[in-house]
């Protein structure tokens, strides 16, 4: 006998939430007002003129192989971006989630889809993360325990919005910074 998959629910820092996103293979979805996740190739298929009268309801889905450059003159155009991470081993996505604030300055949602694991979670936030399509049990339900987990201390600077970048000094010390 089989376990039920659980259904996926989108968790934002300010806990869960309803899901005003669908994902869709296609440009015909952006008819009407939804809001709508697109491949990276329909994405790109879009004619200009049709990005941008959509692009308040306008996202596309990276997989890890996708390059990030493929949008990064786009990115104006996008409310939001969700990067795949379609196995636990494949950290691709959090390098694309990075470069995205931190390159590119993208200010849009920036959303976890895949295999979002508990352990991951905090990483994902500091990253630059701040949607997250969840659907492992633990997860979920240490989520609406209100654990997200993590380290009060951190040695990598940070990409996370609204964290002060820290001041260099001796050595790496220039690197610690306080967990949220």
């Amino acid at each position: 006998m089989t376990e039920a998959t659980p259904a996926i629910r989108l968790w934002t820092p300010e806990g869960f939430r309803e899901d005003g996103w669908v994902h869709a293979e296609d440009a015909a979805a952006l008819a009407g007002n939804r809001r709508v996740i697109l491949s990276l190739p329909a994405f790109l298929e879009l004619d200009p003129v049709q990005r941008e009268g959509a692009k308040e309801r306008l996202g596309v889905l990276l997989q890890p192989g996708d390059q990030l450059d493929a949008i990064s003159g786009l990115l104006d155009q996008l409310s939001l971006v969700a990067l795949a991470f379609p196995a636990f081993n494949d950290g691709r996505s959090f390098s694309k989630a990075e470069l995205l604030r931190s390159r590119h300055g993208f200010k849009g949602a920036v959303r976890a889809t895949g295999q979002v694991l508990v352990d991951q979670l905090p990483h994902m936030l500091r990253v630059g993360f701040d949607e997250f399509e969840v659907s492992h049990p633990v997860l979920l339900k240490r989520l609406q325990e209100g654990r997200t987990g993590g380290l009060p201390l951190y040695y990598q600077p940070t990409a996370k919005a609204g964290e002060a970048a820290p001041v260099k000094g001796v050595g790496y010390a220039w690197r610690r910074a306080p967990g949220s």
